[in-house]
């Protein structure tokens, strides 16, 4: 293929022939071309869409943590003015539970009914709900949609994964796997600066922050007509479908696989058993560390600025865009970095560096010039390690077990990750200070650097079939 090298493999050249040779001769040609004239509209469609899937999960997520104090306020006034903080972890937890209940199943769906077809149900059931957010009448009846709303939002990221992964050549998926993470940076990003504007309507105005979530069934359609199925998977299906016309006992144990519930299966295999629990330990480390310590960033930055006389909402929207900034250079940053020194090292960097930098930013920044230098690094670490799940996991599991190897992985450290947000709001409401609780729950960072040597480096390989 022209698009990979510019001189032809000589013929007389022994070391060159058999497929292994020939891969070797593409790969150092692919080396000498930009990694992205070797790619077609087809990956960029699949990546464009699995990133405005995270983008508007994203949007979602901070538009929750931008308005839920808002929210409270006006849904039920009578709540103390000490429990606001736990009230709204407490939020934010039934988000986080609707979530990895739903991005558990969903990765189940995708792996059986298609990537395509479970990022389209899911995009349309996200509208639905956070549209229906917007007229919720009670705080219960908030309470209620977040969860539902959070169900519908947790599918895409495992979809989203699993359709680039297997879409995208080697030499580039890491790096597409962080152009798709990025979407949640954007989002966040879109959330703030919509806030920045919407917060002056009044005391209404987080309905309308919602009601800018029904945006995403706009792309429904394109999704349906431009984003082909990923052949991988497709072939996995058709491969299911023929051994499971076949009698149990003339099954191998790899086909065997193919007939079991996928859920099941990356239990039952010693395999993939061993790389999920280090994959989940991993994941519990990123989401409980930014669920329970980065989602408290606009309110210390609010009342940081509230301290010098500033105005506490403008710094709270400006901080998060400030701190999504880094976040998206974050996101990208890691693709690029795992494919120059390898996953396990790149992990291990970030794990290393949210360490340090909870404690820079929470106790000891406390200028508001420093703090807008301190959050695009800490953004960058904190939020930007995201992208080791998209890069890695899907080089964790074979094609016909991906989605829901990697959908549960990212999605079961919600079950206990919720405990971040509670156990913050708690620490914060009795104590009465962000910095305590940022860095008791930042030492979670501690188990990530423990646990990453143990996985398998995947730097280079072919996705497991």
């Amino acid at each position: 293929m022209s698009c990979i090298g510019d001189t032809p493999p000589s013929a007389s050249d022994p070391a060159q022939d058999g497929p292994e040779g020939r891969t070797a001769v593409n790969d150092v040609a692919v080396t000498k071309t930009s990694w992205t004239k070797t790619l077609d509209r087809t990956q960029w469609r699949s990546l464009l869409a699995a990133n405005l899937g995270w983008l508007f999960d994203g949007f979602e997520t901070y538009a929750l943590i931008l308005t839920a104090g808002v929210v409270l306020r006006q849904l039920d006034p009578s709540a103390p003015v000490s429990q606001v903080s736990f009230l709204t972890g407490a939020t934010i937890a039934v988000t986080l539970l609707g979530w990895g209940v739903g991005g558990i199943l969903g990765g189940i769906f995708a792996d059986y009914f298609g990537r395509r077809r479970a990022l389209l149900t899911s995009m349309v059931l996200y509208a639905l709900f956070t549209g229906l957010t917007a007229v919720s009448w009670s705080w219960t009846a908030f309470l209620v949609l977040r969860f539902i709303t959070g169900f519908a939002l947790g599918s895409e990221w495992g979809t989203g994964t699993s359709l680039v992964a297997e879409t995208w050549p080697k030499h580039a998926r890491a790096k597409a796997a962080g152009f798709m993470q990025c979407g949640l940076g954007l989002g966040f990003f879109v959330a703030s600066a919509c806030w920045y504007f919407v917060a002056p309507l009044g005391a209404g105005s987080w309905r309308y922050m919602f009601l800018i979530g029904v945006l995403p069934a706009l792309f429904a359609l394109w999704l349906r007509r431009k984003v082909p199925e990923s052949e991988q998977w497709a072939s996995a299906h058709r491969q299911r479908a023929e051994l499971r016309s076949r009698g149990a006992d003339e099954l191998t144990a790899h086909e065997k696989s193919f007939t079991r519930l996928t859920l099941r299966q990356i239990m039952v295999d010693p395999k993939l058993r061993k790389l999920t629990i280090l994959g989940s330990l991993m994941s519990l480390v990123t989401t409980l560390g930014w669920w329970g310590i980065s989602t408290w960033v606009p309110a210390y930055v609010a009342s940081r600025a509230a301290a010098s006389g500033h105005s506490a909402v403008s710094w709270a929207s400006g901080a998060g865009m400030i701190y999504n900034a880094g976040a998206i250079a974050g996101y990208i940053g890691f693709g690029f970095i795992a494919d120059k020194i390898g996953r396990k090292p790149a992990v291990m960097l970030y794990f290393g560096l949210s360490l340090v930098l909870t404690p820079v930013l929470f106790l000891w920044t406390h200028s508001l010039g420093l703090i807008v230098v301190v959050l695009v690094v800490n953004g960058f670490f904190t939020l930007g390690q995201y992208t080791w799940m998209p890069v890695w996991l899907p080089e964790f599991y074979p094609t016909h077990l991906r989605a829901t190897g990697a959908a549960f992985v990212f999605n079961a450290a919600r079950f206990i990750a919720f405990l971040g947000p509670l156990t913050s709001g708690a620490i914060i409401s009795h104590l009465g200070g962000y910095g305590i609780a940022a860095t008791t729950v930042g030492l979670i960072y501690l188990l990530g650097l423990a646990v990453a040597p143990f996985c398998p480096e995947t730097r280079g390989q072919q996705l497991p079939d």
